[in-house]
């Protein structure tokens, strides 16, 4: 069975994010380090996927700065999306060595995951035609967005757990007209901590992988040094 490393991250700023996933995606692709799963939240940032309409960004520079909102050009696959605190971020950094090279049943993957996640509280969400992400009835609650180096995977998925859904205002999200969700919306109020613990089991599961618990985060980039 392969190995996956769970890093709980907490709070990261999205470049120091983009930062340390580079540095991990170049780690695994040389066989480094075992496959990842990076769980955190980013404070309120905007970001616009590789082929995204730049005119579903709906505010002007002095709105996002007046609401403390960055905004970044991104590598992943996707249209514009928003993430912010209350928000489980993962980023999962995994090699789809050989018979794995789908990247459509990857992203169903990563869907299916979502899924089971949310289902263990009562929520049931559903995969929704020529779309990514899960929903719920008409609303999005988690939205995925992917990059493919070299057959290692970057970016991933953000689940809306107790979200400020507000700060969806300022954009289209995903480039659809459709409302988002959240768990807490729903009525499930549950910690962060547990809900990324539900979701990297159903990783594990999905994945078939051994997941290690809380590795430090330096240890990925020790052989660096």
């Amino acid at each position: 069975m392969r190995i996956c490393e769970l890093r709980n991250l907490h709070l990261v700023t999205y470049e120091n994010g983009m930062h340390l996933q580079q540095k991990l995606v170049s780690l695994r692709q040389n066989d480094a380090i075992p496959d990842q799963l990076l769980l955190l939240e980013h404070p309120p940032v905007i970001t616009l996927g590789r082929g995204g309409d730049p005119t579903n960004l709906l505010a002007s520079p002095d709105v996002l700065r007046a609401n403390g909102i960055r905004f970044y050009e991104t590598t992943r696959g996707g249209d514009i999306t928003y993430h912010g605190p209350g928000q489980i971020v993962g980023y999962p950094i995994i090699h789809l060595g050989e018979g794995n090279r789908d990247i459509r049943k990857y992203v169903t993957n990563l869907e299916e995951v979502l899924i089971r996640t949310v289902a263990q509280y009562g929520i049931t969400a559903a995969r929704a035609q020529g779309k990514r992400g899960i929903w719920v009835g008409n609303n999005k609650i988690a939205a995925i967005g992917v990059r493919i180096s070299r057959w290692v995977t970057s970016h991933g998925f953000a689940l809306n757990v107790a979200t400020d859904l507000s700060y969806f205002q300022y954009i289209v999200p995903c480039g659809l007209t459709k409302p988002v969700t959240s768990m807490a919306a729903l009525g499930v109020r549950v910690s962060m901590s547990e809900v990324g613990q539900t979701l990297a089991r159903h990783f594990a599961r999905i994945f078939d992988c051994e997941m290690l618990l809380e590795v430090p985060i330096l240890a990925a980039l020790e052989s660096e040094n």
